[in-house]
């Protein structure tokens, strides 16, 4: 027997790994069934390349409970350890036996999805275990070694009667762990960090029906067998040509078996140069909600579940995407948990930016139609992007749709061509009408669409800040709400109405309306338009808006930096409409004042902003009107 003391350069190292190496204790199984998928995996290659004669047949990771021992055991069958080795790899803390192996079959071994790098896997045991053992055999002609350590630097090693390949280890669980000792926790640990493992993992039996017998003697018999509970080779590991649409959907349903919807549809990742990562990005069906939507897509490192805050590595507007990423290549800090500021992760982001823009000119261009039908489930995504990435901005143009109120869809090249002739200003600037809440504005979309206009329906909770970077790259247009006062302009330009009234009698009835509605919120404008449109219309300073609605959707505060907007809106009157003449020739002031208030309030209503106390008496007003 041999005693001796782990070589390590700091003293009291364990309490160290217990407290300070990973944030989570939970994770000591991720990086113990890790190790035992690392120890199957070499055996796999070196029986590949003929390294050694030994029979790789078929081997599981298995992980028991002993609740009455207070042990957990995790046990392999891959290529285990000599005496030797366990002095090399175990007593000398940080020493990476994944990565010798890898440097010594660097040229063959690359593609073997070993997954260890800092040696430090291992003592994440001691984070919930008060003693544990190593019993392992090599797969060369050597006796089997049987390691102890009770969480100090002593440790004992000899032999042991092991006469099976693999590796053993024993977790006698300390008091403030024993929660790792029940079924359903390591199920659940399993689950989480280990579901999609290249190696089978073993935990428990499950029942099954077989059935015995023929004909009319066929009975059913329930057996126990073996409970393998994860998927050796998921979705993203194969090819996208061995894949079916409902293979796509099955992996889907795997990932998020409490998720009913189908999603949308898919793009695989799959690349091995100038870095290793492949993966399945769904895009669900989308809320206006960005935050809820985000941290679904699941980072992977050689099919070891790391996190699912992918931040960094997925640009922003795709983590509100679900799917898995699985990159070798994704630098990792220690407990690989975070990951570190590097050049590989803006070439990776850049690619999945680059592959999902691709894809999506793709679906556009092979199926339009199927393209707009979806459009309404995945714009915030896009015009997020739009916003938030320069490189998918510039392949936006020939996918980004632009719907209008009556469902047809422009990229944003088709619209200019469409409303050249008719929204085109003064000044020569194409002006793009849009509505953002139909319902809310449908009296100004309807008085639009009679003049022909084309209004688009623009309502993420994004479009101001959407709207300003289209205008700002191209010069010559122009986004006008429906409901604000740049509408005037092509109102003027089109009609080039005659007012009825002579401008003293117009200057009379502005007079007489500035003297009852409340000027401090509403300018009074005169204009003469088709005598059918509506006779009081309320419209909105197009910049105080925009500032008002960017403000908003960037937190109240506002990204400039400003508190509330006050409430400005412009009160535009029909001087062609019957009810301005009545106004202006009405001798009652009491009757003159009540038709003022009255269309004042209709053209609130209008426009949402007709509330509380003033709704009240609006209601009173009505029905003692129509008495």
């Amino acid at each position: 027997m041999t005693t001796g003391k782990i070589n390590v350069s700091v003293e009291n190292i364990f309490p160290l790994i217990k407290k300070f190496l990973y944030s989570d204790h939970e994770i000591f199984l991720r990086e113990l069934v890790s190790n035992a998928t690392d120890a199957t995996l070499k055996l796999k290659h070196l029986t590949s390349i003929g390294e050694t004669s030994v029979e790789y047949g078929n081997p599981i990771i298995e992980v028991k409970i002993d609740k009455e021992g207070k042990k957990l055991h995790i046990i392999d069958q891959g290529l285990g350890m000599t005496a030797d080795e366990v002095e090399k790899y175990i007593n000398q803390v940080a020493f990476s036996g994944a990565e010798e192996f890898l440097e010594k079959y660097k040229d063959s071994a690359k593609d073997s999805g070993i997954i260890g790098h800092f040696g430090l896997g291992f003592y994440s045991a001691f984070m919930v275990a008060e003693k544990v053992e190593i019993i392992t055999k090599s797969y060369k002609d050597e006796p089997a070694a049987h390691w102890i350590c009770d969480g100090s630097p002593e440790f004992t090693l000899e032999t042991a009667d092991k006469t099976t390949r693999g590796t053993e280890i024993i977790l006698h669980i300390a008091e403030d762990s024993l929660e790792f000792l029940e079924d359903f926790k390591i199920r659940e640990l399993l689950t989480k960090y280990n579901k999609f493992m290249p190696v089978p993992i073993k935990f428990g039996t499950r029942k099954e029906q077989k059935a015995y017998g023929v004909g009319e003697e066929e009975k059913m018999e329930e057996i126990e067998v073996e409970n393998i509970i994860n998927n050796p080779s998921p979705a993203w590991t194969k090819q996208p040509t061995e894949l079916t649409d409902e293979d796509y959907k099955n992996f889907y349903r795997e990932l998020y078996p409490m998720q009913f919807e189908e999603p949308l549809f898919n793009i695989h990742l799959n690349v091995d140069y100038p870095f290793n990562l492949t993966g399945i990005l769904y895009f669900p069906k989308m809320s206006a909600d960005l935050q809820i939507q985000k941290d679904k897509i699941q980072l992977y490192q050689n099919q070891v579940f790391v996190t699912d805050n992918v931040e960094g590595i997925v640009p922003e507007f795709l983590t509100m995407l679900k799917g898995v990423i699985d990159s070798p290549d994704i630098p990792l800090n220690v407990s690989r948990s975070y990951l570190q500021a590097d050049g590989a992760v803006k070439k990776i982001s850049n690619y999945i930016t680059r592959k999902v823009a691709d894809k999506l000119k793709s679906l556009f261009t092979e199926n339009r139609e199927d393209f707009e039908k979806k459009w309404n489930d995945i714009k915030i995504v896009l015009e997020y992007g739009m916003l938030s990435e320069p490189k998918f901005y510039e392949k936006a143009g020939a996918f980004v749709l632009y719907p209008t109120v009556s469902k047809n869809y422009y990229t944003l090249d088709e619209l200019k061509e469409a409303i050249k002739e008719k929204q085109t200003d003064k000044d020569g600037k194409l002006i793009v009408l849009y509505a953002s809440n139909n319902d809310a504005q449908h009296s100004y979309v309807e008085a639009a669409e009679a003049k022909g206009y084309e209004v688009l329906l623009l309502d993420s909770p994004i479009v101001s800040h959407l709207i300003q970077k289209l205008e700002s790259d191209n010069e010559n247009l122009q986004f006008v709400r429906v409901d604000s006062d740049h509408i005037d302009n092509l109102i003027k330009k089109d009609d080039n109405q005659i007012s009825k009234l002579s401008d003293e009698e117009k200057e009379s009835l502005k007079t007489t309306l500035e003297s009852i509605v409340p000027t401090a919120t509403y300018t009074v404008q005169l204009e003469a338009m088709d005598s059918q449109a509506a006779p009081f219309m309320i419209t909105q300073p197009e910049f105080m808006r925009r500032m008002k609605e960017m403000s908003q959707s960037s937190g109240g505060g506002g990204m400039f930096g400003m508190g509330n907007f006050p409430e400005m809106y412009n009160l535009v009157v029909n001087t062609n409409s019957d009810l301005a003449t009545s106004i202006l020739n009405e001798k009652d002031k009491t009757t003159q004042e009540g038709l003022v208030k009255q269309a004042l309030d209709l053209a609130k209503l209008s426009q949402g902003l007709l509330k509380g106390e003033d709704l009240t008496a609006f209601v009173k007003r009505s029905f003692e009107l129509i008495k």
